[in-house]
């Protein structure tokens, strides 16, 4: 096996980890909406599959990404390597930036002031947003993975 298949191997196993965790984030938010009893649970888990799993698998893509481009001599002003590193820089800013933020904020107001209080629930949706606002980044990098476009 050639190191470029291994590195390949890795990079898709970590994009499935960190794009799978982040899309499952949906169904267990949507969870916490129907049992409103189990939201702390369900946020810190939210929080814990973030924190350990996804996020890390982000930071490994982008190493695996370089070691792939480096492996396979591809010139690194490759239109569709630029563009998914641009993209990158966004949505790993705006997760890491907004998105964890405001998940600890939300989570942070649920124990306080409880799941029916105006302050939770404008948390809750405000982390919904930065939340789907960051995979639309991710899925472009896809695009770009997949599709590999010329300029």
């Amino acid at each position: 096996m050639s190191l470029f298949l291994l590195l390949k191997f890795l990079h898709i196993l970590l994009a499935i980890v960190a794009v799978g965790f982040n899309a499952s984030y949906a169904i267990w938010l949507a969870r916490v909406r129907q049992q409103p009893e189990a939201a702390s649970l369900i946020l810190r888990g939210v929080q814990l599959m973030d924190n350990r799993f996804a996020n890390p698998a982000y930071g490994l893509l982008l190493v695996t990404g370089f070691a792939m481009v480096f492996a396979a001599s591809i010139p690194m002003t490759t239109f569709w390597i630029v563009a998914a590193v641009v993209l990158w820089v966004i949505a790993v800013g705006w997760g890491t930036g907004l998105y964890t933020p405001a998940l600890k904020r939300q989570i942070a107001a649920l124990e306080a002031h409880g799941f029916d209080s105006p302050d939770y629930r404008q948390l809750s949706q405000r982390a919904q947003v930065i939340g789907m606002v960051n995979m639309v980044p991710i899925l472009l990098i896809l695009i770009l993975m997949v599709f590999k476009p010329t300029l």
